[in-house]
């Protein structure tokens, strides 16, 4: 989910590469004692399971909150007790709080470091943001965080394999883990790993994913599910189940993307008769594209004038783009394209992942945006405020590099996935198809999807196509709620929307872990 980490690379010129005739003469002996010691100082993930504990205390809605932090290590090893890799983790634990709730996070990308979640959400502490606009360089503000959720429940936070401070043991590399399904059972092996270890298998289990974190949950809950571990819920932040309908030639995307753009235009006063209330105009879009507009498209070629010429025209009462713009688009708009169109006469391009920042792009006639402004406004901030808090605070000590990304020269993730029941392998994968075999089997199972309004990389009209095609029974529909937030793809990222998340969780804790 987040922007891959620079590597740097030696090129010998071809004419070099000609000209160099191979040595067979045996290196001098002190040369084999140099890469000897050069190899000895290399950083390695460790194999024995590493711990930092320290002590907090953390004030929610009036009580102190005393509790334990450990960064530290996972070992994962295989089904012969091989050690196959080392995930990185900091857990905080409620102290004297004996089986209560324990809840895995963990962000998304694929291949994305937690320290978004963990530095920005619900974490005893948290990077200070406000206004939806680049983060002045440090000092930072890292504070004590009032919607820490240690009031409902324990929070692990985990770094994907390759991200962070996780990495590949032994024979193993990254491409060992780099898949969805591999991915999965990475995750499953790491929470297992820390329920046995610190004897939690009586406490009442969650998991917590964000953007790809979300697909993962789906089938890491079937996984878990299928080892002997029952879980009582899964919070869904800025949801993407199933990639299928993101396929070429396909009009669900436009469709799930155009109440978002409604959403967007409300937000920057693009439309020429806003309404007051936010969350009934975007009804009002949701029952039209549905409608009207999913019957346009389905129409392809075959629309005729007129039915093509009165979807134009909605779609623009809706977003503030031109009628000759969308027919221009065959009523089908890019993302890109309408980033950089709803603002052009302003000279800006709005956000990918949280639609209310905005960016100076190097030419105002563009048809795509530079770079997503709601990322790049908030890195430094995060990286610094984590460095330094996992050395000053948490006591953390690595000479490995942390990585925000494992999207290196040799990330190629597999999408190839297995649902269960044998089925597949799904090459665009919908892991709403495990969780819903998941509720099925687990009817306790309860599911809450976290949304942003100004999401646009994995827009909210999406989440609620996922869910209502998951064909639950009536009976078990009802484990699953929605809620919504004026915020993005971090929807923590806003403070206001921070408190009201965490006064949902709180309610959704309390039932779900009956």
């Amino acid at each position: 989910m987040r922007l891959a980490l620079a590597a740097l690379m030696l090129v010998a010129t071809p004419a070099l590469a000609q000209e160099k005739k191979p040595d067979t003469a045996k290196a001098p002996a002190h040369k084999d004692a140099m890469v000897a010691e050069v190899e000895a100082a290399w950083a390695k993930p460790p194999v024995e399971e590493t711990a930092a504990v320290s002590k907090g205390s953390v004030t929610v809605k009036g009580t102190a909150i005393a509790y334990t932090a450990t960064a530290g290590t996972l070992t994962l090893r295989d089904d012969d007790s091989k050690p196959i890799g080392s995930m990185f983790y900091t857990a905080y634990t409620k102290d004297g709080g004996g089986n209560r709730p324990v809840t895995f996070f963990y962000n998304g990308g694929p291949g994305s470091a937690t320290i978004w979640l963990h530095m920005g959400s619900f974490g005893p502490v948290r990077v200070q943001t406000t206004a939806p606009v680049y983060v002045k360089p440090a000092p930072y503000g890292v504070a004590a965080n009032p919607y820490s959720l240690l009031d409902k429940t324990d929070l692990v936070f985990i770094d994907a394999m390759g991200a962070g401070w996780s990495r590949p043991l032994g024979d193993k590399t990254g491409k060992d883990f780099w898949g969805v399904d591999q991915d999965v059972d990475a995750f499953a092996r790491a929470i297992m790993r820390y329920v046995t270890k610190n004897q939690r298998w009586g406490s009442p289990k969650f998991l917590f994913g964000e953007s790809y974190g979300t697909l993962r949950s789906g089938a890491l809950a079937a996984q878990l599910e299928q080892r002997g571990m029952s879980l009582n819920g899964v919070v869904l932040l800025s949801t993407i189940l199933n990639y299928g309908v993101r396929q070429p030639g396909y009009d669900q995307n436009y469709q799930v993307l155009f109440p978002g753009y409604a959403a967007t235009a409300w937000y920057h006063n693009r439309l020429a008769n806003r309404p007051a209330d936010l969350a009934a105009f975007i009804a009002e879009v949701r029952a039209w594209v549905s409608g009207p507009y999913a019957a346009a498209l389905a129409k392809g070629s075959a629309i005729s004038e007129e039915e093509a010429a009165a979807t134009a025209r909605q779609m623009a009462a809706y977003t503030g783009l031109s009628e000759a713009f969308i027919r221009r688009a065959n009523l089908r708009i890019d993302l890109p394209h309408f980033q950089t169109e709803l603002l052009r006469d302003r000279r800006v391009s709005t956000g990918r992942l949280d639609a209310r920042y905005l960016a100076n792009p190097t030419d105002a006639n563009a048809d795509s945006p530079d770079d997503d402004p709601a990322s790049t406004a908030i890195t430094g901030a995060y990286v610094a405020s984590f460095m330094d808090y996992a050395a000053k605070t948490l006591g953390y000590k690595t000479d490995l590099t942390y990585k925000l990304s494992a999207r290196d020269g040799g990330f190629d993730w597999d999408w190839r996935h297995r649902a269960p029941g044998g089925r597949g392998p799904q090459t665009s994968p919908n892991t709403a198809v495990d969780l819903a075999y998941t509720m099925r089997t687990n009817t306790h199972l309860k599911v809450l999807f976290l949304n942003g309004y100004y999401d646009m990389a994995t827009p909210f009209y999406g989440a609620e196509f996922d869910a209502n095609h998951m064909l639950l029974p009536p009976e078990l529909r009802g484990n699953i709620s929605f809620k919504y937030y004026e915020s993005g793809h971090m929807i923590y990222l806003n403070p206001d929307a921070l408190a009201q998340l965490h006064a949902d969780l709180g309610a959704w804790y309390d039932r779900a872990a009956k």
